[in-house]
């Protein structure tokens, strides 16, 4: 059975950056089919918004950027999001990541700014860096 997680904007961004480090090993393992990214729509309008905002430093093509959004979707596990209890965090952006973890049942977050989610223990929702969760599900030493 695969992970399930909420991936942070910045770590999709950083996976896409860089072919070294935690955040495109997460990326691999999505694709593998071992990770189950959840999304919701909200969520993937703001990916599509800041990967193509930075497709210059990612050295990619809008086109490149809108086939790895629809190969995520088509990977991830859409939730709906039938309430809003905003605000809880500082920046409206993270409570979209917030509100997929909560409403999927309180799975793991994956964000290289944890400390932009203080406020989600209220919903017992566990917040990881991109390596900590890979240690945490066995995949890095």
């Amino acid at each position: 059975m695969a992970h399930r997680l909420v991936l942070d904007t910045n770590v999709l961004v950083a996976g896409l950056r860089s072919r070294r480090g935690a955040s495109y090993r997460v990326l691999r393992l999505i694709e593998y089919g071992r990770v189950r990214p959840v999304l919701s729509v909200p969520l993937v309008f703001e990916y599509e918004e800041v990967l193509k905002r930075e497709a210059g430093v990612l050295l990619l093509r809008r086109e490149d950027l809108d086939a790895v959004l629809d190969d995520l979707c088509a990977l991830g596990e859409r939730r709906a999001i039938h309430y809003l209890w905003r605000p809880t965090l500082r920046d409206p952006h993270d409570e979209l990541v917030l509100e997929v973890a909560v409403a999927a049942g309180g799975i793991p977050i994956v964000t290289h700014n944890v400390k932009d989610f203080t406020g989600s223990e209220h919903f017992a929702v566990p917040i990881y860096t991109p390596r900590d969760w890979l240690i945490a599900i066995g995949e890095k030493r």
